[in-house]
């Protein structure tokens, strides 16, 4: 029971959270999911002690040095390419987090107790997406009852989101719950419906029914893809019982059934379906085609070391191209060219060559794992092959409530691909004993850093969100910029709010680092202008003009009024006549 508890601390408050502060929407529920999967993997080592890791398959080390290459990469951004290190030190913090919890997922995946170990998860899994579900419920069918604060507000109308925020992200929740339902049945329920005939085998097909419907209110073409990914599941994994593979079959029917069946309602109601307007888009990818071929071509300019890590952002909006896509993609919404944009050819190739190994060694870890673990390794390379899907399309895993579930799911599939493997006997070697020293530590260190991050951002939430009593706005940035993973956001105050940018130049040496938006582009281009240096100023606000954002309408607007004689033209209305490179920016 405690251990179901710990996982429900790791899975289930991180994506019931609605309660957030600015500036961040989501970091009270990255920092749950920290600390929680800290308290998860420290009660882990605690109780079983690892076994010796001698036998350990080339895929659990491939997976493991790719994150050391990323780690190394996030290491050295703020000094080889200008990356905050506030901005460096969170990523560091994020990918030693997924190593530890990678790491238990080896030794668990490795050990007798493997199945109680994922059976936890699996149960906070599936209470995860019940529970959410019924906030999709809301958010859809009675959206006045969403406070913000038990209930997320929806953004799109007509399509629900949950309390994660995003209509992908509650799909992909969804659809993981999905999975550890099938694995729930096939171990307990299973059992139980052969004393007690069909009533077990109900419930867990009016739940996969519920859950596929939830996919359907989320309007998502990511969901759809995995949809058909359980359905191939079923097919392909014969070890399931008939009634598991049946109701797999049946999910892209349910799924149509209930996209109708929403569709239908919806017109004959006043609540509007996302669905039709999806399917009717005249960019079915959601300007994912352009921002993909612009960084193609942003990797062809910096093929060998990339922009940098963390950088896309900084470096895509300070190069030109024309025709781009109008909103501020912060990243490329696929992992490879996310990778390979930023790292370079060469170390992005190695990291995904990594990846793919540890992948396809889990793939073989799957056809080969024996009864009855067979059904736990299958369960958990599904959620990660899910993730992979997403990863195509969008970044779930820069975000902690996903990341450090796939990497505990990567864990359990590598853990058995050795030649000890589970049925091997755990040794009680000093190696074995140093492994759970290294558990304890790093999930300790999880969970300190997570209490740390939450009283380090309060130092930025006071800048956004002041008390009655506030300080003035100067001493709180001031305070702000003190921080160790946030002080790029009270830059951007500083930026942003400044009566004259130019007095705030410091600030620009941080803030585009992390989002480099319309507010903080024309901040910076007038801060520019009034230092001296035109060409520059011009630069960026060409780059912007690039957009066609409304918020910088009155800026341009300048250069259509009438032109009085002896006065200079405003700088942003004449294009700049030297060639800069976002290094010149940094």
């Amino acid at each position: 029971m405690p251990l179901i508890a710990l996982a429900a601390l790791a899975v289930v408050v991180p994506a019931l959270l609605a309660f957030n502060v600015p500036p961040s929407a989501t970091f009270l529920n990255q920092a749950t999911a920290l600390a929680g999967w800290g308290a998860f993997v420290l009660w882990a080592a605690a109780r079983w002690s690892p076994v010796a890791f001698e036998g350990a398959g080339v895929g659990a080390w491939s997976a493991l040095a790719a994150l050391a290459v990323l780690a190394v990469a996030s290491f050295v951004a703020p000094h080889a390419a200008g990356l905050p290190s506030s901005l460096a030190l969170s990523s560091l913090g994020l990918i030693a987090a997924a190593a530890w919890v990678l790491f238990l997922g080896m030794t668990q995946g490795r050990s007798f107790d493997r199945e109680a170990t994922f059976d936890a998860f699996c149960v906070a899994m599936l209470l995860a997406g019940v529970l959410s579900l019924v906030v999709a419920v809301v958010q859809y069918f009675v959206p006045q009852w969403a406070d913000g604060n038990w209930i997320a507000r929806i953004a799109t109308p007509g399509r629900a989101g949950g309390n994660l925020r995003q209509p992908n992200h509650l799909s992909s929740l969804f659809l993981w719950s999905m999975a550890a339902l099938v694995w729930l049945h096939e171990t307990h329920i299973e059992r139980a419906a052969l004393q007690s005939r069909n009533t077990p085998r109900a419930m867990t097909a009016a739940l996969m029914a519920a859950l596929v419907c939830g996919v359907v209110l989320t309007v998502s073409r990511t969901g759809t893809v995995c949809v058909i990914l359980l359905a191939a599941w079923g097919v392909a994994d014969k070890r399931l019982s008939r009634f598991s593979r049946t109701l797999l079959w049946l999910v892209p029917l349910v799924y149509v059934l209930c996209w109708v069946g929403v569709s239908d309602w919806t017109q004959a109601g006043t609540h509007p379906f996302a669905g039709e307007s999806q399917l009717h888009k005249s960019d079915p990818s959601s300007s994912r085609f352009g921002i993909w071929a612009n960084t193609l071509s942003l990797t062809a300019q910096h093929p060998w070391f990339g922009v940098g890590w963390g950088e896309f952002n900084f470096a895509w909006t300070l190069t030109p191209f024309p025709g781009r896509p109008g909103a501020f993609f912060d990243h490329t919404h696929n992992l490879p060219l996310q990778l390979l944009v930023e790292l370079g050819i060469p170390l992005g190739s190695l990291v995904l060559a990594l990846l793919a190994w540890a992948l396809w060694k889990a793939f073989v870890a799957c056809c080969e794992a024996s009864a009855p673990g067979a059904v736990t390794v299958r369960t958990a390379f599904v959620m990660v092959l899910m993730m992979v899907v997403h990863s195509m399309l969008e970044y779930p895993l820069w975000y902690a409530y996903f990341l450090l579930p796939t990497a505990f799911a990567f864990g359990i599939c590598l853990g058995g691909s050795g030649s000890a493997g589970i049925d091997a006997e755990p040794k009680t070697s000093l190696r074995a004993l140093w492994l759970r020293r290294v558990l304890l530590i790093g999930s300790a260190g999880m969970m300190i850093g997570a209490v740390a991050s939450l009283f380090d951002y309060m130092r930025v939430v006071a800048i956004f969100a002041p008390a009655d009593d506030a300080a003035p706005l100067s001493t709180r940035i001031a305070e702000g910029q003190r921080s160790w993973f946030f002080a790029h956001h009270a830059d951007y105050a500083d930026a942003t709010t400044a009566d004259h940018p130019a007095e705030s130049m410091a600030a620009f040496k941080r803030a585009p680092h992390y989002l480099l938006d319309t507010r903080l582009m024309l901040a910076w281009a007038r801060a520019l202008n009034e230092r001296g240096d035109v060409e520059r100023a011009r630069y960026i606000a060409d780059r912007l003009r690039e957009f066609n954002n409304p918020q910088s309408n009155d800026f341009f607007a300048e250069c259509d009024k009438p032109h009085k004689a002896g006065k200079p033209r405003p700088f942003q209305c004449t294009p700049s006549t030297k060639h800069f490179t976002y290094e010149d920016f940094r």
